[in-house]
């Protein structure tokens, strides 16, 4: 007998992953929830493959609390590997009762029964279905993972690519996210956010905002400030009311932007080593050293973050788009000082999701607003100056690497060091609420400090911080940063970002440094099939080895994300001209079984794409004080016009176990960017984005280095 996956491990019990409608239909429950990267597709096809029913008879539920599997939070690209297995052992015992309560119905034995898009036919023409027995088959029944999925030759519908069935409604602007949800009754909400992190509300007059026609309450704990109104404008004009009226004290706190690096060198940490293999060897002819730095960034989320919450007989339901409904629920049930059970918190889609952003802190939002209008749901939707200042935003990094060279050039030893704040700080881990509103009532909750999950099991500003090659020798540090003065959480592929984008630009340099070609170098130095694999199709895709055109460069970078994650390889055309513009992005991905292939296909196009934005592109800008993004201004993305010409090539593996996809692209992208503006011009750019400016002064640099 196999080990129950540990999805279904912590939820066994069959009824609460699936029900049987007299329909037809059969509804499944996973707490996994979609954000936009298709995983209810892709678990649709699982549970329509081990039940042998048509995959149009799959209705997918919205998680929610209560009714919904706890599956923590969906993220780390864990969805199709954690709850795509749980509903494949839970789906394969389900069908298996199924026939064995048919069985004995009939006085046969389960294997000479037939089964046929749920109806279940014995030899003599009796016939029963899913339908009629299913529930009662699993009511009160535990998984016990007796029953094995189907092997791999066996499957029709998972493996094959089939359209997302989320994405005809977001095309045709039919209703489909929360911001679309309208309850009856319901109220809107704004909140007064303070001009910088840590100010203080000193005082303030309610009398202008409490006066406009159509105000329901104006509502203060503290430094939180909030309305609640007949309309979403009136609720706008409140805002502005308060915002006139409110007196704050501010502290100039921030560190010195221009200096970020030397800040988190300098600040307190704790430091672990997560890699090192030191044993004696041979002294090094020379050492090279480089140092690679990121930026904070934004989550930038298409829409604003947004929640509903009504309160009523002291029960709360809130309507989110966060990525864990239990996690939220544990922190709102601090915050309220209210048994779990008492909350109910449903998902809706938002649109627009890479991590930790706004969508938990919103649902506080909403929640503190709705206790002024017992009863009535409040909508609060945040502004695009909010998202972009109060979202939690992805650390900054920096990143020292060494390595040392015998004589051919040949690397006998690697040394690399990340300094960086921790890269989570989701709510419900911790006794302390992590939401943002829940620092700034009268009796404030502590601010909690970004933490970094186990390098076992995948890490935070460590991840891929260990370079897949073949050196002998190897020793990474990694310094948590004790001091948070900018509020920063996970951002999609967390440390790998940064991290594969310094290790790839290192591993060119090194190339360089002996005159070899980098993809050669790294087919030398790289010994699993599955890696090499996802290098040499990125690069046949890409030409590689064909002739460069002028003012065009061409670069590779490769990863294994998280280090037992998806293998994903990233060959990057660009053309240098007033600006980097990324003109082809060649793309090689390696996700074990691909359940639906063009699933994965588009969750690799939207990573690259989003990290050639942040490659390019991406910072957030404050000064001492104050974050100065309040729109796209002033925190530009790119535009529809710069998006690249990316191809995918899914390498299906039918006999691997299936991991995610959506983080794989992120370090390969900026990496293989990145080398590919060194091959275009000569010029090593470290830090990021990289732009028109930081080219022009790196060139100013090395020629007067040169001189």
């Amino acid at each position: 007998m196999s080990a129950l996956p540990t999805s279904l491990a912590k939820n066994p019990r069959l009824g609460q992953w699936l029900r049987f409608r007299a329909e037809g239909v059969v509804e499944v429950r996973s707490g996994k929830v979609e954000l936009g990267q298709g995983i209810l597709t892709t678990l649709a096809q699982i549970a329509a493959e081990e039940l042998d029913v048509a995959l149009e008879r799959i209705a997918m539920v919205p998680a929610a609390t209560g009714s919904s599997p706890d599956e923590g939070v969906t993220s780390g690209s864990l969805s199709t590997q954690d709850s795509g297995t749980a509903l494949r052992f839970a789906c394969a015992e389900a069908r298996a009762l199924c026939l064995e309560a048919a069985a004995r119905r009939f006085g046969v034995s389960a294997a000479s029964l037939r089964l046929a898009d749920g109806d279940i036919h014995a030899a003599d023409g009796r016939r029963t279905s899913y339908w009629e027995i299913g529930d009662a088959a699993i009511e009160g029944r535990d998984a016990t993972a007796s029953i094995a999925p189907k092997a791999a030759d066996a499957r029709r519908i998972a493996g094959r690519s089939v359209p997302r069935t989320d994405l005809a409604d977001k095309v045709l602007g039919h209703a489909r996210f929360i911001h679309d949800l309208a309850l009856p009754g319901m109220l809107h909400g704004r909140v007064l956010r303070p001009p910088s992190p840590g100010a203080t509300l000193a005082s303030l007059d309610e009398s202008a905002a409490q006066s406009l026609a159509g105000v329901a309450a104006v509502v203060r704990d503290g430094s939180f400030v909030g309305v609640v109104a007949r309309s979403e404008a009136i609720a706008s004009a409140a805002i502005e009311r308060l915002r006139a009226a409110a007196r704050w004290n501010e502290l100039a706190a921030l560190p010195d932007a221009s200096r970020l690096d030397e800040w988190l060198r300098s600040a307190p940490r704790e430091t672990t080593v997560v890699a090192d293999r030191t044993a004696g060897g041979p002294r090094p002819a020379r050492t090279l050293k480089a140092s690679f730095t990121r930026p904070y960034l934004a989550h930038a989320s298409v829409a604003p973050s947004c929640a509903i919450a009504r309160w009523e007989d002291g029960a709360l339901h809130v309507h989110t788009h966060a990525q864990g409904i239990y996690n939220l629920r544990a922190d709102l049930a601090i915050v309220f000082a209210m048994p779990a059970e008492r909350i109910v918190v449903e998902h809706v889609q938002g649109a627009g999701c890479y991590g930790h952003n706004g969508a938990d802190d919103v649902a506080l939002d909403a929640a503190l607003l709705a206790r002024a209008v017992d009863g009535q749901p409040v909508r609060v939707q945040w502004t695009r100056a909010d998202e972009l200042a109060w979202s939690p935003f992805g650390p900054a990094m920096a990143i020292d690497l060494e390595a040392d060279l015998d004589d051919a050039g040949e690397v006998l030893a690697w040394r690399g060091a990340t300094w960086s704040n921790g890269h989570t700080m989701r709510p419900g881990r911790a006794k302390i609420p992590t939401l943002l509103a829940a620092s700034q009532l009268a009796t404030p909750f502590e601010r909690s400090l970004c933490v970094d999950p186990p390098f076992a099991s995948g890490g935070g500003s460590q991840r891929n911080s260990v370079p897949a090659y073949d050196f002998p020798r190897v020793r990474v540090e990694c310094h948590r940063v004790l001091e948070m003065p900018l509020r920063a959480s996970a951002l999609r592929s967390l440390g790998a970002f940064a991290n594969v984008f310094a290790i790839e630009g290192f591993v060119d340099e090194i190339a360089h440094a002996r005159g070899e070609d980098p993809l050669a170098w790294r087919l030398r130095r790289v010994s699993d099939s599955r890696a090499r694999a996802v290098i040499e199709s990125a690069a046949r895709r890409a030409g590689w080895g064909s002739a460069k055109r002028e003012g065009f460069g061409r670069g590779i970078g490769w990863a294994r994300y998280k280090g037992a994650g998806a293998y994903c390889a990233v060959a990057a055309e660009v053309e240098l001209t007033h600006e980097v513009r990324v003109r082809r992005l060649c793309i090689a991905i390696d996700v074990g079984f691909a359940v639906n292939p063009d699933g994965v296909a588009n969750q690799v196009e939207g990573g690259a794409i989003q990290a050639t934005s942040w490659t390019l592109k991406e910072a957030v800008r404050f000064d001492r004080t104050r974050v100065a993004a309040d729109g796209w201004e002033g925190y530009p993305i790119l535009t529809f016009s710069e998006v690249p010409r990316v191809e995918v090539e899914v390498l299906q593996r039918v006999d691997e176990p299936s991991v995610g996809a959506g983080e794989a692209a992120q370090g390969p992208t900026a990496a293989a960017i990145g080398n590919a503006v060194r091959d275009a011009i000569g010029v090593r750019i470290r830090d990021l984005p990289i732009t028109a400016g930081r080219i022009a002064a790196a060139a100013l640099a090395e020629e007067t280095e040169t001189a």
